[in-house]
């Protein structure tokens, strides 16, 4: 799925889900939401984080940068704001930015489907990470290692899905 095929997505919520104050697209009520994984590499390592107690899911869970899909703005601008937001990577630190393969993920036990939309971002140089309160500790590992780790569901596939 490409970027203007993922807008179209968040069009389509974005008329029929109700808005939060500043105008985001509020999935909690809803039984499917776009996301995006964003799996920061440096040289042959990616960066894992440790979910907060403070995040609406998975918490205590290993993952990457994540968000919403919720805001009619271009996917790489999105991307930008979440990597400056969560760990305060800037856009010059970037070397590329890759779309991976989309795909859905049922999870019974909160009853949501997540369209997920994975992205591998390549850096140029390692950056100084500023956690904010979605994260509590962070690791640079090779893919492989993750393996070892309590992840949120389905990160393999999302790992797999950025790396194609």
């Amino acid at each position: 799925m490409d970027q203007e095929e993922i807008f179209k997505v968040i069009k389509k919520f974005d008329k029929e889900l109700p808005k939060f104050s500043d105008g985001r697209i509020d999935y909690s009520k809803s039984n499917a939401a776009p996301v995006m994984t964003v799996f920061v590499k440096y040289k042959t390592k990616i960066l894992l984080l440790k979910r907060s107690e403070k995040v609406g899911t998975y918490q205590s869970k290993w993952n990457t940068v994540a968000g919403y899909l919720d805001e009619l703005k271009p996917i790489k601008k999105k991307i930008l704001e979440e990597l400056k937001e969560e760990l305060g990577i800037k856009q010059n630190k970037i070397r590329s930015i890759h779309f991976g393969k989309a795909y859905n993920s049922v999870d019974r036990k909160i009853n949501k489907t997540w369209l997920i939309h994975p992205v591998l971002v390549e850096l140029k140089e390692k950056p100084k990470i500023k956690l904010n309160w979605e994260h509590t500790e962070y690791q640079w590992l090779k893919p492989k290692e993750t393996e070892k780790f309590d992840t949120v569901p389905k990160f393999d596939k999302s790992l797999k899905n950025a790396f194609l």
